[in-house]
């Protein structure tokens, strides 16, 4: 078999870049800022809010604000954490059965302004990318680092071609939104076990690397995502399983085709963003250019 070629990392580093701008793209003139319990909870785009007009009591007045933007206020005539919760269930419902919203989960999701802001609401996962929500994630980078004698290497996942997002692509190995009432932290140990079979005790011991902030437009809505960022130090040995039958495939790939795969557009963005954060830390992209 003939051996695969690679682009050096600087020209693999630049196509990476590529895709992420052309799968990264932000509009905020066609967004209204979404508002409840007084502070910004989401980005709403303008033609799902023009839906919306069409429900009574959904939406408030449009409020021009200093800054040029326009905000509006989600369920105006609810004023507690279970009348809006309620509210968002039944609109929710509504919004499945019109067709405008798809992979129903049966998860809820916290309706807030921030990680550490008390919830105005939970609302069913499927419908947070429609409104425009804040969510939170959790991604873990699996590595193996070969030490003197073999070359490092990343364990990655492909997402199940029956995902309702990004289907076939490729994650990192660990990867989940946080549902209503969890942490980065809990996320993250319970993903671990159900798509890779990594046991508690041994994903308790990740590494913390921060928060990465996505915004972009999705044809379902708008992604505005804080992704906790971990990775964890497996054994060489190990081996992952999937338990959940949301991952079709664990690779364990060197630096060089995990380029390939990020360069060619095949992994997603957040997956993406993560993986390049741990090769940069670690230093092991070397493109010669300033980052």
């Amino acid at each position: 078999m003939a051996e695969m070629s690679f682009l050096p990392a600087a020209a693999a580093a630049a196509r990476i870049a590529a895709s992420l701008a052309a799968r990264s793209g932000f509009d905020a003139a066609a967004k209204l800022r979404l508002m409840a319990g007084g502070r910004q909870v989401g980005w709403l785009p303008r033609k799902h809010a023009g839906i919306l007009r069409g429900i009574a009591g959904v939406l408030g007045p449009e409020q021009a604000l200093a800054d040029g933007s326009v905000a509006v206020a989600l369920l105006p005539g609810c004023d507690d954490f279970a009348a809006r919760s309620a509210a968002l269930r039944t609109l929710s419902h509504h919004l499945a059965d019109a067709g405008h919203v798809r992979g129903w989960r049966d998860e809820l999701f916290a309706v807030t302004a921030a990680l550490d802001a008390p919830a105005v609401a939970v609302v069913e996962r499927a419908a947070a990318r429609f409104l425009g929500l804040l969510t939170f994630a959790s991604h873990m980078n699996g590595i193996v680092d070969g030490g003197a004698d073999n070359p490092p290497a990343l364990w990655i996942s492909r997402r199940s071609p029956a995902k309702a997002v990004d289907p076939g692509m490729w994650d990192n190995l660990v990867a989940g939104g946080m549902p209503h009432g969890s942490d980065p932290l809990a996320t993250l140990v319970r993903e671990c076990g159900e798509e890779s079979g990594i046991p508690p005790e041994l994903a308790r011991g990740v590494q913390p690397h921060g928060m990465i902030e996505v915004l972009r437009d999705l044809p379902e809505g708008v992604q505005w995502e804080q992704v906790y960022v971990y990775d964890l130090l497996l054994p060489p040995g190990f081996t992952p399983h999937n338990h959940d039958g949301e991952v079709s495939e664990h690779r364990r790939v060197e630096v060089a085709p995990l380029l390939a795969i990020m360069s060619a557009g095949a992994m997603t963005v957040d997956a993406t963003l993560v993986t390049l954060d741990a090769l940069e830390r670690r230093g092991w992209l070397d493109t010669g250019q300033p980052d």
